[in-house]
């Protein structure tokens, strides 16, 4: 169950010639592949482009009316060697996955594929999740381009210009025999706009087709020498190919007065901050009409040097606006004026930031730090500019004024009580060396809980702690989730740890779904889905490849178990690793499945009966133990209206969901028992509604007896 259903959205992907398509950037990449008849789509779900992802789950029935293959794969490796039917075959193919992180994993994959080069059309669509939206380091997808010499678009952030760029990837693909990343940034994958659709193609050879008449050329198979052969190909015919396509098709776009003395070179995405700078400075205006000329690389790998060559003839100073480190950008055209024995000015870095995102007021400062230094002229009049440093905007530091708030576990979350248990382990034996993985377990890293140091790559957490194994007075724990699990854990944490007899203890948190890439599926998920093979369990997989000494706690709301199986991990004889695979439902997924039905049955008027949680104030203590152990955002602070206590107690607040685990930490850390839980009937019977209003009478009576009875003190 994905975090976001696009079951309506999907029928846009219907839509025939000349209609207008009004939709979500990812929505409008999946209605230009088959607008270019892609013969099959793969990838790997992630943010920014985990709704790509969903989006084609949920358009399955357009894509089987198509003949399109749609695979969901195992992992980004998987998605790149899936575009190996690209190789010998005239068929268009696309997979789809978060970069770095994605481009990372399917690195091998992609070296390969670039190597031997492709027939049909390859394109890899990367979420580049680069800044300070996104969750990952920091990296850039450029450097594996430029390694495997794999062409880069990087489109404009609008609709008509990101469809085109689809359009121009497979043309691109299949004029150079060579693989193309098209990279959307978090904006441009959720940009929302409109364009003229085309009639959806059917791919002109399908898999199927393919498969009925198999192919093979020795000479694209990546072994010597024809590997030798292939780095050669790339120089002498694949790149002057790619290079040609560029310049005559014109997929780089130049605006204004190129006769102007000055101008600016943009990564594609860029194009939307360059254009509101200049606005901001009345040198541009709404649409796009810019007094400073523009050279838009809409293919930021391979340049073309004549073409780059050509824009600054005539020119004293150029900017580059390169989002990210290392300037690859700036230093390639650098390179081309030093060969060319150019005199123009090359700035960028110089007056932009090295590293990170770049936010409007960023490119705003540096575009006007440029004009003051090569073309002061160009400002308006009354702005006022340092040679160095531009007075611009100032935003204030909100880090003085807002208090830091690190990300942390939904409410009602199941991995919460893990930590927990963990927490209490810890405060009886001493701190333990833990690795965490990529995935929601992560925050527990952060407060309250503060457990686990390191995370070494999705799925790798316990091969992260192979280097503490066999030593030490405690046993290593690492923690993986069953989403890392199954894209590499299984072989390269649990089956490495099986072979080389790790004594360490394994926590696989299994929540039904790959939580943090959006709650799609995987094998071990408990729902039916239609189209994939589910209800696999973990514990059957370790135990397949060799481990013997597998615990499984069904019920991670049960603190005490899952804190006394921890300890029995510890404490046990057994050589050779310990797997506790601990599972209950991500809180979010089973809140986005539980909670229109419970609405539907409310509304027609049938019994439902919904756990609410509360805090005694008269019984609790006041001393946040439960808090401290817990951290769910539900579980907060009250100050009472009570001059005899001055601290605060502890509250439940509405947005509770009724998990309970507060109450299970406060019971098996034997805290103060002043949690209770409140069942709120809707629609009850008739039975039920005659012992409440007898059970208010008898409450009531009492309230009145006690009152008599209160020493009073009357004014004499």
């Amino acid at each position: 169950m994905a975090e976001r259903s696009f079951k309506q959205e999907v029928e846009k992907l219907r839509l025939g010639p000349g209609e207008e398509f009004r939709g979500e950037g990812i929505l409008a990449v999946t209605k230009a592949l088959l607008q270019c008849g892609v013969g099959y789509v793969g990838g790997y779900q992630g943010a920014p482009i985990s709704h790509l992802m969903d989006v084609l789950v949920d358009a399955q029935d357009v894509l089987e009316e198509l003949d399109v293959r749609f695979e969901a794969n195992a992992s980004e490796a998987a998605a790149c060697a899936m575009l190996a039917a690209s190789v010998h075959y005239p068929i268009r193919g696309a997979v789809t996955f978060k970069s770095p992180v994605g481009i990372n994993v399917a690195s091998d994959a992609l070296a390969n594929l670039s190597s031997g080069g492709v027939t049909g059309g390859a394109l890899v669509v990367v979420g580049e999740d680069y800044g300070e939206g996104s969750s990952i380091m920091q990296e850039r997808s450029h450097a594996y381009a430029t390694k495997s010499q794999i062409w880069l678009l990087d489109p404009r952030p609008n609709l008509p210009s990101i469809v085109k760029a689809v359009e121009d990837g497979f043309e691109l693909s299949e004029a150079s025999n060579t693989p193309v990343m098209l990279e959307l940034r978090i904006r441009a994958c959720h940009v929302y706009g409109s364009f003229m659709t085309k009639a959806n193609r059917r791919p002109t050879l399908s898999v199927t087709q393919a498969l009925n008449e198999p192919k093979r050329q020795t000479d694209r198979i990546v072994l010597p020498p024809a590997s030798y052969a292939h780095e050669q190909e790339k120089i002498s015919q694949r790149w002057p190919a790619a290079v040609e396509f560029i310049r005559s098709r014109q997929l780089n776009e130049v605006f204004g007065d190129a006769s102007r003395k000055i101008g600016v070179v943009m990564q594609g995405g860029m194009y939307n901050g360059v254009i509101r700078a200049l606005q901001r400075l009345d040198l541009a205006d709404l649409y796009g009409e810019t007094r400073i000329p523009l050279y838009v690389l809409n293919v930021t790998y391979p340049l073309v040097e004549d073409e780059f060559l050509a824009f600054c003839e005539g020119k004293s100073a150029v900017l580059v606006v390169e989002e990210g480190q290392p300037a690859y950008i700036e230093d390639a055209m650098a390179a081309i004026l030093y060969r060319a024995r150019s005199n123009v000015q090359l700035s960028g870095k110089d007056v932009l930031p090295m590293a990170g995102e770049y936010i409007g007021p960023h490119i705003l400062e540096g575009v006007t730090a440029f004009l003051a230094r090569y073309a002061p002229e160009e400002l308006p009049p009354g702005t006022e500019q340092s040679q160095n440093k531009p007075i611009v905007e100032q935003v204030p530091d909100l880090s003085e004024t807002v208090p830091v708030r690190p990300p942390s576990f939904c409410t009602g979350c199941p991995e919460r009580p893990l930590f927990a248990a963990m927490k209490m382990v810890q405060q009886e034996r001493g701190s333990l060396q833990v690795a965490g993985d990529i995935g929601c377990h992560l925050f527990g890293s952060l407060a309250p809980f503060e457990i686990g140091g390191t995370t070494m790559g999705y799925g790798l957490g316990p091969a992260s702690n192979a280097a503490f194994d066999g030593g030490g007075s405690q046993r290593p724990v690492s923690i993986i989730g069953d989403g890392g699990f199954w894209h590499n854990g299984l072989t390269s944490s649990v089956g490495n740890a099986v072979f080389n007899k790790s004594d360490g203890v394994i926590l696989v948190v299994d929540n039904f779904y790959s939580a943090a890439t959006g709650g799609q599926d995987v094998p071990s998920s408990r729902a039916e889905n239609r189209s994939k093979s589910t209800g696999h369990p973990i514990s059957a997989a370790v135990k397949g490849i060799g481990a013997e000494w597998v615990r499984e706690v069904n019920d991670t709301y049960d603190v005490a178990t899952m804190r006394d199986t921890l300890k029995a991990a510890l404490d046990t004889d057994h050589e050779g690793p310990k797997v506790i695979v601990a599972s209950s439902e991500c809180m979010l997924n089973r809140q986005r499945r539980e909670r229109p039905a419970v609405i539907q049955t409310i509304a027609a008027g049938e019994r439902v009966v919904k756990p609410r949680f509360g805090v005694d104030d008269d019984v609790c203590t006041g001393d946040h133990a439960c808090i401290r152990l817990s951290g769910c955002p539900s579980l907060s602070l009250k100050t009472l209206d009570d001059p005899l206590r001055d601290d605060p107690v502890a509250h439940i607040d509405q947005s509770c969901v009724g998990c309970g685990n507060c109450g299970e930490v406060a019971d098996a850390a034997v805290l103060c028992p002043s949690f209770y839980r409140a069942d709120v009937v809707h629609n009850p019977g008739w039975f039920e509604r005659l012992r409440h209003r007898l059970t208010l009478g008898l409450i009531g009576v009492l309230q009145r007896r006690r009152s008599r009875r209160v020493l009073g003190f009357e004014p004499g």
